[in-house]
């Protein structure tokens, strides 16, 4: 099973399910990708996925991510 950059295992992401992801087949990797700013953001902040960065949860994981946000704030222990 492989587990995409914001945390959701490839197979069962929403995105993917219905052909829309945007990493195709290789899944969303910390990488330049202009279709995906989950993937960039981790890319440039060096994290391997986004509950690795101090950040989590952010902004571009609220707008861009297929989780819920209140979902990372309870992953994350914090407060919305």
């Amino acid at each position: 099973m492989r587990i995409s950059v914001c945390g959701i295992a490839c197979e069962v992401c929403p995105r993917r399910r219905r052909g829309a992801c945007p990493s195709g087949d290789v899944g969303c990797r910390p990488r330049e990708n202009a279709r995906c700013p989950v993937a960039a953001c981790a890319h440039a902040k060096g994290s391997e996925f986004c509950f690795d960065c101090e950040e989590f949860p952010c902004a571009t994981l609220r707008e861009h991510g297929p989780i819920v946000h209140e979902l990372c704030l309870f992953l994350a222990e914090r407060e919305g």
